[in-house]
């Protein structure tokens, strides 16, 4: 698959680079603490005020601390580890993962996030502070690597996918903070790949993707949750900046055969890099490389454990999740695949169960969102309209069969299918009895709430399709006064008042978004659509062209403001802005190519 190609490529490139092309002119390396972003749902009672995109890092809080290990509470692991590559959290089912933390807003307003009583400190393994990679150049290079992953066709850029797995990363990050974890926090961004292995992996600056196939075989929230506060682990103890500036410390030889083993590993879908080390890499170096592997991934679990808690989720999902894998694992021979590559798996399970039953008793509450997402994902996974209908006569039978884990999601993902197989009177059926069969069970739980951003945002797009944009609108504008931080119920409006030809208000509403979060390429795309419907052609150029400068399209976002500024209409005041915009593009582009030069010779 073209990502996995992808991923293999920049990790070998990374590799490859001597740390001194990202390292920032001080011999002395700098945490730059990031910041949250403002996310679709309702806001997370996190301890620091969000921010929309990571240009205001450094006005953020002050990094965060690690302290001395607890000796009297977990097994004690040596401090001074070798450095070098970690393992992959999905073990030979999965494509390669590395780190993983998140900022955004719950999706439950009634999250709760807490210290406890006693917060230990996890070890320091090796030097934290990420050797000469720098957080701002983590940043850059996930932020070039996620241009090429977004036009991948498995990339699943659903606002409502989205922006749940942000609130749940939201809660965990937040977590983080009260507890003190982590060196430093960076401005996370998490998106769904179509991929039915079993894996979530990180990319370089905090961007973490979750495949489908994880987000469908959990069975609950805390499950998924645990997943992911085993990555953020990795993030917060900047296990991937250490692997990346472990080239300039590894023999040509053994880097060599890093390089080889990632790149086959990647492709042949093992995802496991330690297994891809041992293939091509020299003895002295696979030995120091897999025992910092086996410990970054001891680490990462007790980091996520204490994450998974400290948000108010059951700490007993990691445990469920970590057996599943294992029982799924299962060969012939009776022996776990992830256990042949990752050793210390029955050594983490039992953590993780001595963790458990350690743990104070609390009755975690789930998201509604959790059961929706998880049904539109397991639609999102199909491509054709046979597996739509494939899909729906599952759902159905799970109903049907009473082994449907929520009654509510599947009468969802029933609907979603049929609306993208344009069965728009059923699909608006089957959405009834989601609706219905939420709102009782709901009520038999004893909750207040009997809507969800799924479900509002569903019927928008049914009424939208089936060409009913007046009613589209309405209810478009109810769902945004409903769920003003929803990314998805905005864009679901912006999508009803364009399809409607109300131009000027989607034009409104669109820059308004522009305004809050400039790093949203679909609202500057929304406003280009909107301007143009309106004859607006210099908003339309200016638009498209912050759209295409997000995208690192430099020539044709360059193109853009040439084409507004030579325009005859144009105001004294609108020109000057423009040339300074075009000036800073040309600097930015100008940039980039050198970067890209300057990394092809190291």
């Amino acid at each position: 698959m073209r990502l996995k190609r992808l991923l293999a490529a920049w990790l070998c490139a990374s590799l490859a680079v001597s740390p001194q092309a990202y390292a920032q002119a001080s011999s002395a390396a700098v945490l730059d603490p990031g910041v949250a972003r403002p996310l679709a749902t309702q806001p997370a009672p996190a301890p620091s005020s969000p921010a929309p995109n990571a240009a205001n890092a450094a006005n953020a809080a002050p990094p965060l601390v690690s302290g001395p290990f607890d000796d009297t509470a977990d097994p004690v692991i040596p401090a001074s580890i070798a450095q070098g590559v970690f393992g992959t959290y999905g073990g030979a089912q999965s494509r390669f993962s590395a780190s993983a933390q998140s900022s955004a807003s719950s999706a439950s307003g009634n999250a709760s996030v807490r210290a406890p009583a006693w917060v230990p400190q996890l070890p320091d393994l090796g030097d934290g502070s990420g050797g000469g990679l720098t957080p701002q150049a983590e940043r850059r290079i996930g932020e070039r690597v996620m241009r090429e992953i977004r036009r991948d066709p498995d990339y699943i850029g659903d606002w409502l996918v989205r922006d749940y797995l942000n609130s749940v990363a939201a809660r965990l990050a937040a977590a983080a903070s009260a507890q003190f974890i982590g060196g430093y926090r960076p401005d996370f961004d998490l998106f769904a790949i179509r991929d039915g292995q079993i894996n979530a992996f990180s990319l370089p600056g905090g961007f973490i993707g979750v495949n489908s196939g994880l987000i469908v075989v959990t069975q609950t929230e805390s499950e998924l949750a645990s997943v992911l506060g085993h990555e953020m682990g990795h993030v917060l103890q900047r296990h991937i900046a250490r692997m990346l500036s472990q080239s300039e410390r590894t023999g040509l030889a053994a880097l060599a055969g890093v390089l080889f083993g990632i790149l086959a590993g990647v492709l042949a879908h093992s995802g496991d890099l330690g297994a891809g080390i041992a293939l091509g890499s020299q003895a002295y170096a696979v030995d120091s490389q897999l025992r910092f592997s086996r410990a970054a991934e001891h680490e990462a679990d007790r980091v996520g454990f204490q994450l998974l808690a400290g948000a108010g989720y059951d700490p007993w999902g990691m445990v469920a999740f970590f057996e599943r894998l294992e029982r799924d694992s299962m060969e012939d021979t009776g022996v776990p695949a992830y256990a042949r590559t990752h050793p210390l798996t029955g050594e983490r399970i039992a953590d993780m169960q001595d963790r458990a039953r350690r743990a104070a008793y609390r009755q975690p509450h789930q998201s509604p969102e959790y059961g929706f997402v998880r049904a539109r994902v397991r639609v999102l996974q199909d491509r054709t309209r046979n597996e739509y209908i494939d899909e729906v006569s599952r759902l159905r039978s799970e109903l049907e069969d009473r082994t449907a884990l929520n009654v509510a999601a599947n009468w969802y993902g029933m609907a979603y299918a049929q609306m993208l197989l344009e069965r728009y009177d059923d699909a608006a059926a089957s959405l009834a009895n989601s609706r219905a069969a939420f709102a009782q069970f709901e009520a038999a739980d004893g909750s207040k709430t009997r809507n969800s951003p799924s479900l509002d945002v569903l019927a928008i797009d049914i009424a939208r399709r089936a060409g009913r944009t007046d009613d589209a609108v309405r209810l478009g504008q109810a769902a945004h006064k409903a769920w003003p931080g929803s990314h998805a119920a905005t864009d679901a409006l912006l999508q009803a008042l364009i399809a409607a030809r109300r131009f000027k208000e989607a034009q409104t509403l669109a820059r308004s978004e522009t305004e809050a979060e400039p790093q949203q390429d679909a609202w500057w795309l929304y406003l280009a659509q909107a301007s143009a419907g309106l004859g607006d052609a210099l908003t339309q150029h200016r638009a498209m062209a912050e759209k295409l400068a997000l995208d690192g399209a430099w020539p044709s976002a360059i193109r853009q403001l040439k084409e507004a500024r030579d325009m005859k209409s144009v105001g004294y005041y609108d020109l000057s802005t423009i040339e300074a915009r075009l000036h800073d593009f040309e600097a930015r582009y100008k940039q980039e190519r050198q970067d890209e030069k300057d990394e092809g010779r190291g």
